[in-house]
Order: C-alpha cells, then sequence, then structure tokens
C-alpha cells in the first residue's frame, strides 16, 4: 500500500515508537503518582519526562502545565467549554476542524456565547487585519487552526498572536497538524493555550494528545475524578497537571508519544518537514499538469505543510478515492474532511468534497510518481 493519508494518521509509526510502547508496557504497565513502588515511580518518571520533552517544544515554561488527553479534539472541548463564560464572543476562522466549530456551535446554540468566522484568502490565509477586525469588547477568545488538514496552509500566528495580546483576549491554537512539523514557541507567538494530538507529526500512536496553558490562564473544569493525590478532598483538584486529567492516563500512549517526539527531535523538525515538501512540490507539479484535475489553494510552497486537495472533473471524490485504492493500492482522504467551512469557501461542498494527499516521513519519490500517474490514468477517462 502506498499510504497518503498522513494528514488523518502518520503510518507507518518509527521502528523505535512500536519498539519502546512494547518494551515499556510490558515492564512498567502499572499506574503513575497512585503508589510508591519502583514501577510505580519509573512510570511517574517517563510520564514527567514526556511532559518536559513537549514544553521544551512548544518554548513553555512549566511542565505541569503541560497535560494530557485522547486527543487534540478532546483538549480543544476542554478549553473551548473551559475559557468562555455566558455573553463572551468569541472569534475563529473557515479554516477549522469540527474539532473547534462543534464545541463552539452547540455552545452558540445555546445561547451562551457569539461566535464570528473569519474567511482565508484566494491562497488559503487567514489576514491578521481581518481577526482585529472581528475582535470586539466582549470577545473573549481568539480560535486558529495552525495549519489546515484540507489544503495545508500554515497561518501567521505571531501576527495573530500580537493583536490578541495587544486587546487581552486568550489566544488558543489547534496544533494538530503542525506539531512535530512546524515549529511552534507560544512566547513569541503570543499564544495562550496550544492543543495538539499524538498521533500525527509528533509520530506518537491514537488515542493521546494534550495541550499546553500558558501560566495565567485558567479554565474552569468540565470534568472530575480520581488524581491519586489529596484524595480525602471532596472537589476536584484545582492546580495543574490535574485540572485537566482525570483518572488513569494512557500510560502506553504516553509511552508512545515519548518515543515519538525523541524521534523526532532527533531527525529534526525543519529536516522532515523539507523531505515532504520536496515531494509536495513534485506531487502538486504532476498533478497540476493533469488535463481536468482541479488543485485547492496549491500555488505557494512558503507556509505550507505538505497536503494537497483536488478534483477530477467529471467524478466524484469518493469515486475517484475507490479508484485509487482498489486499482493502484493507494490510499488517500475523500469526502468534506472534517472541515466543512473550508470547502464551503472552496466551492466543494455540492462536489461532496475532495480527495486529499498528505505526504509523511516515509514516502518516496516512488510513491509519488505512482500516485499522479494513477491520477493521470483516471482522469483519461473522465467524463
Amino acid at each position: 500500500m502506498i499510504y497518503l493519508d498522513n494528514a488523518a494518521t502518520t503510518f507507518p509509526k518509527p521502528k523505535e515508537v512500536y519498539d519502546f510502547m512494547d518494551s515499556f508496557y510490558r515492564n512498567h504497565g502499572v499506574n503513575p503518582g497512585r503508589s510508591g513502588f519502583d514501577a510505580a515511580i519509573e512510570t511517574e518518571d517517563m510520564v514527567m519526562e514526556t511532559r518536559r520533552m513537549l514544553t521544551k517544544l512548544f518554548n513553555g515554561d512549566d511542565p505541569n502545565r503541560l497535560t494530557f488527553s485522547y486527543n487534540a479534539s478532546d483538549s480543544l472541548n476542554m478549553v473551548l467549554q473551559g475559557l468562555p463564560e455566558t455573553g463572551d464572543h468569541v472569534v475563529t476562522t473557515f479554516l477549522e476542524h469540527n474539532s473547534v466549530l462543534r464545541p463552539l456551535h452547540h455552545q452558540e446554540m445555546e445561547g451562551v456565547i457569539e461566535v464570528t468566522h473569519v474567511k482565508f484568502d484566494e491562497n488559503g490565509f487567514v489576514h491578521p487585519d481581518a481577526i482585529q477586525q472581528a475582535i470586539k469588547s466582549n470577545t473573549k477568545m481568539v480560535v486558529v487552526n495552525h495549519s489546515s488538514n484540507v489544503i495545508g496552509t500554515i497561518q501567521p500566528l505571531a501576527e495573530i498572536g500580537k493583536i490578541c495580546r495587544e486587546n487581552g483576549v486568550c489566544f488558543v491554537v489547534d496544533a494538530s497538524q503542525s506539531a512535530g512539523m512546524i515549529p511552534i514557541d507560544i512566547k513569541k507567538m503570543n499564544i495562550d493555550v496550544v492543543c495538539f494530538t499524538g498521533h500525527k507529526s509528533l509520530m506518537g500512536p491514537t488515542g493521546i494528545g494534550g495541550s499546553y496553558v500558558r501560566e495565567g490562564i485558567e479554565l474552569k473544569q468540565t470534568r472530575f475524578g480520581g488524581t491519586g493525590v489529596r484524595s480525602i478532598i471532596k472537589t476536584h483538584l484545582e492546580e495543574f497537571p490535574y485540572r485537566l486529567e482525570c483518572g488513569t492516563l494512557n500510560i502506553v500512549g504516553v509511552a508512545g508519544l515519548h518515543a515519538g517526539v525523541k524521534w523526532v527531535n532527533e531527525k529534526g523538525i525543519e529536516n522532515l518537514h523539507k523531505k515532504e515538501m520536496d515531494l509536495w512540490v513534485k506531487l502538486k507539479t504532476g498533478l497540476q499538469n493533469i488535463n481536468g484535475v482541479i488543485t485547492y489553494c496549491a500555488n505557494r510552497t512558503v507556509d505550507q505543510n505538505p497536503v494537497l486537495c483536488f478534483n477530477i472533473k467529471g467524478f466524484e471524490a469518493a469515486d475517484v478515492g475507490t479508484m485509487l485504492d482498489v486499482d493502484y493500492d493507494i490510499a488517500v482522504r475523500t469526502g468534506l474532511h472534517c472541515a466543512p467551512k473550508v470547502h464551503e469557501a472552496l466551492g466543494t461542498i455540492n462536489l461532496h468534497g475532495a480527495v486529499r494527499m498528505s505526504i509523511g516521513p516515509f514516502n518516496t519519490d516512488e510513491d509519488i510518481e505512482t500516485a499522479i500517474e494513477a491520477v493521470r490514468e483516471i482522469a483519461r477517462i473522465r467524463k
């Protein structure tokens, strides 16, 4: 199989990730922070070291404010429900994934908040001035997708963050597609909260993610449970990391994330991104030279991640995906990609979305050449 669905989850993972998950869980698959025996202490040490690694990755200060969750959607739900209060206004964009759109929509539907969605330009970028213009006196937060999972464009976080800080507005970043792919500096970018998932460019397994919450940003708690600490207290602990963590952590997931982050650091984020973008340029050029193929927001090679969406005239996106799978053994993603407003802006809603090819660290030149030729053959038989 030629796997070109890395924006959904990177596959395969590095061998180091599989090996560490297996060995660690076999020898340390116990509950951290609950007991004083050696295995429990060593497990807690690994969890804390992973907090430190990720805190350093985002240039944070306090590893305790790096909390784990199931994935970015889980963390975004806690943040987006924990920050605003009744009557607040939230600014977000047309680039967002449903992990942002849906939590905000539910609160808006219930009359808790008001939401403004800022559009992106013809190249797929949100202008900071548009964010500035959308901010009102009761704006509580701005939520921005760092890199689109549909078109791969990387948004100008530093400029948007500066506007948010100057206006006293909390800046929340969805880094699902960028953590491990693009450097993120919460200080230079004035980010207040960054939410990430482990199973994409951080090269960890599914079922693990988290957030880093800057000092001074407090979230009301939306879930409660055991922490293994001060069990006599009736209320859930308010300090981090317990504030956003309840119950037993996904230890094997944290172990996989630990190994994934180490692998990314050893390879170098910039090196990995350059290799994948070289392949993306080859894919973009090849597809754009095929008669009948339409690509979306794929004109620039800067501020871009290796994600490319396209359609073939005369075909449903889903049918192209099926042919790529059945006839060529190429795995892609079709449809609306959990980001309906992106497709609304692109004009692909009525086409039922688009075909997405997303490149990962283990793809090769041969993979891309095969994919281009497969699309060329399919386009030849279009109506």
